[in-house]
């Protein structure tokens, strides 16, 4: 089943992600209250909160995920759902491989599944990061598993690319070759948008950023903006706006 054009064409004077007056409630508790956000294309943001602030919630009603929920949700102006779908290279926080499967078992379905996968630049990816494509997923660790996933989602032509804590079980060391892995096999007419907690290995990358608090925006905008009105850095702004 292929769900995507190989080539997606995104309009640059347009918002691609544009959320408006969106709640989302669990029982009678609300994981996101009134949120309003604008996404452009080209634009690499970090969606940065504690945990419970809401941010896996807004990530899996933007990657089609969840569809129960109060406002307007579009993506190149398009409401979520199947054709959105097809336009979201989506990383959740959790591996969902079989353990059975080897990397040419996933590449194999990925092929068939978007026309917009590109087989070749996965396995070069795969080698850069010295993973091995026949080794079966239960013998590898948290780390191998993430940076395989990584490889399947950035081998995608998509329209915006949405990682959720992509390098959480990566070694330190790693992260930085993680990170320019992401900076450099991504589509750079899209969008990026990285929920992360790790947040000094990972700021250098963003353009924006959005804070968001018990299901609430607090604070978003242009990164060089933020620093230079606040004179610290977005690591230090999120322990002082967060702080226990």
């Amino acid at each position: 089943m292929n769900m995507q054009n190989s080539n997606p064409v995104i309009d640059q004077k347009s918002e691609l992600v544009k959320v408006t007056n969106l709640t989302k409630k669990y029982k009678n508790k609300a994981a996101l209250s009134n949120i309003n956000l604008t996404l452009e294309s080209g634009r690499i943001v970090g969606l940065l909160g504690p945990n419970g602030s809401g941010k896996t919630t807004l990530i899996k009603i933007l990657s089609g995920a969840l569809n129960d929920y109060e406002g307007a949700v579009t993506i190149n102006g398009k409401s979520v759902g199947p054709e959105t779908k097809a336009l979201v290279s989506y990383l959740p926080d959790s591996a969902y491989f079989s353990p059975w499967m080897c990397p040419l078992d996933m590449i194999a379905l990925f092929k068939d599944f978007y026309t917009d996968f590109n087989e070749h630049k996965c396995l070069e990816m795969l080698k850069r990061l010295d993973l091995n494509e026949k080794q079966k997923i239960k013998t590898m660790s948290k780390g191998m598993i993430e940076k395989f996933q990584l490889c399947l989602v950035m081998s995608r032509n998509a329209m915006l690319y949405i990682l959720d804590e992509p390098i959480g079980g990566v070694d330190p060391a790693a992260r930085d070759y993680i990170l320019d892995t992401i900076l450099t096999n991504y589509n750079e007419d899209a969008t990026i948008f990285l929920s992360t907690h790790l947040i000094s290995d990972v700021e250098r990358i963003f353009d924006t950023v959005v804070f968001l608090k018990e299901g609430e925006i607090v604070l978003q905008g242009n990164i060089d903006n933020i620093r230079e009105e606040e004179g610290k850095s977005i690591d230090q702004l999120f322990r002082e706006v967060f702080k226990c």
